[in-house]
C-alpha cells in the first residue's frame, strides 16, 4: 500500500514548483475542496486587539474626520481672535506670535502621529491577510475550475465515443435490414 502524502508535503512540492503527479493533484484538490480556506479577517483581527489598539483606531477615526478638522480650525481661529484682538489691550494668555498655541499644536502632533501610524500599520496587516485570503480562494477556485474542465473534456470524449458507437450500430442495423 502506497503512503499518502501529507498536506505539508504537497504544499512543499508546490512551493518548490515541482510537477505534481495526478494522484497528488487529486489529494490536493480533495484537501482544498473539503476544507474551507477563507477567513473573516476583521473578526480575527478584532479578537486579538488590545485596548491600546482600540483607542488608536478610535483616535485615528476621529482625527481623520472633517468634523475634527472643522472643530480644530474653529479652535485655532477662536484662539487667535481671543488672544490677538479681544485680549490684546488687556493681558492676553498667549500674545502674538502665539508661542503657547505653537507648543500645544506641536504636542498634539507629536502624540497624534504615532497613534495614527499604529492604526495604519494594523490596517496594513489586515490588508495583507485579506490579500493572502484572496490568493488562497483564487487558487482554490482555479484548481476546482481546472478539475471541472478536465471532467467536462472527459465527458465530451466519452460522449463522442458513445455517439460513434451508436452510429456504427445503426449502420450495421441498416445493412442487415437492406439485405433482407
Amino acid at each position: 500500500m502506497e503512503k499518502r502524502k501529507t498536506k505539508k508535503e504537497i504544499v512543499k512540492m508546490l512551493l518548490r514548483n515541482n510537477e505534481l503527479d495526478e494522484k497528488d493533484e487529486e489529494e490536493l484538490l480533495d484537501l482544498l475542496i473539503d476544507q474551507p480556506i477563507s477567513i473573516d479577517v476583521d473578526k480575527q483581527e478584532e479578537a486579538k486587539m488590545s485596548i491600546g489598539d482600540k483607542i488608536a483606531d478610535k483616535v485615528s477615526e476621529i482625527a481623520g474626520s472633517w468634523t475634527f478638522i472643522g472643530l480644530f480650525v474653529g479652535f485655532l481661529i477662536a484662539w487667535i481672535i481671543l488672544n490677538g484682538v479681544v485680549l490684546a489691550k488687556a493681558d492676553p494668555i498667549d500674545p502674538y506670535p502665539f508661542i503657547l498655541l505653537n507648543l500645544v499644536l506641536s504636542c498634539i502632533a507629536a502624540i497624534q502621529a504615532p497613534i495614527i501610524m499604529m492604526s495604519q500599520n494594523r490596517q496594513a496587516e489586515k490588508d495583507s491577510l485579506r490579500n493572502q485570503n484572496d490568493y488562497r480562494t483564487d487558487l482554490k477556485s482555479e484548481l476546482i475550475l481546472e478539475e471541472l474542465h478536465n471532467k467536462m473534456d472527459l465527458i465530451l470524449k466519452n460522449q463522442k465515443k458513445i455517439i460513434k458507437y451508436i452510429d456504427s450500430e445503426g449502420d450495421d442495423y441498416d445493412k442487415i435490414n437492406n439485405e433482407k
